[in-house]
């Protein structure tokens, strides 16, 4: 039996994430939350979720070890970023006057533009992007497994990623501009939108990350 660790690093709520998973994995894994640096670095699959500030979040893992087991952890298994834990694995963020990423992927996150305004029908957009929108993967990948392009996930963000290599770029997502909600190499496959607040296609997506073999 595989163990799935999600990662708690004090400042998030995990019970959403944790019950998804289990619901998906149907028994066949242990799901895990904790934000002990060693059961991070034994774990089978990892998932990072995260929500509020990056500021926070980074100050939190740098204090209990966090931040050092995943860089570690992350080169040798299946590794799946959520929302906030997606943007903590470029080198920058823009957010809380500038804050360091863990530096995994190369790249920043930006803050949408001030208010922003949609060009086909001027409607004007509200910043945090919030509820539903379709997603377009860019590329085949086996995280796509019965999502086909259009699929609609549950956001909830004001800053969005931008990486330096567009090869990284799994899925992209249009508000006030086009955006990459889905950046994946090697085993890492991190996404802007919350899987477990997205119903059938976000337990999809889940059940997909616990059969994927990169």
């Amino acid at each position: 039996m595989q163990k799935i660790v999600v990662v708690d690093y004090g400042v998030s709520n995990l019970r959403s994430v944790s019950k998804a998973i289990e619901h998906v994995s149907e028994g066949r894994h242990q799901v895990l939350v904790s934000g002990d640096p060693d059961q991070v670095l034994s774990a089978d699959r990892i998932v990072f979720p995260g929500q509020g500030a990056i500021g926070d979040c980074m100050q939190h893992m740098r204090d209990l070890g966090l931040d050092q087991a995943l860089k570690q952890a992350i080169t040798r298994v299946p590794f799946m970023g959520l929302c906030l834990g997606l943007q903590s694995l470029l080198d920058w963020s823009e957010e809380d006057g500038g804050t360091d990423g863990l530096g995994i992927l190369p790249g920043k996150v930006l803050h949408f533009p001030k208010n922003p305004v949609e060009a086909t029908s001027g409607e004007r957009l509200k910043i945090p992007h919030m509820g539903w929108n379709q997603i377009t993967p860019c590329i085949e990948h086996p995280m796509w497994k019965d999502i086909p392009a259009g699929t609609r996930f549950y956001f909830v963000h004001s800053y969005y990623v931008k990486p330096e290599d567009d090869a990284m770029v799994a899925a992209q997502c249009h508000y006030a501009l086009d955006f990459a909600c889905a950046l994946t190499r090697d085993n890492v496959f991190a996404v802007q939108f919350h899987p477990e607040k997205s119903q059938n296609a976000g337990m999809q997506l889940l059940s997909n990350f616990l059969d994927w073999k990169p």
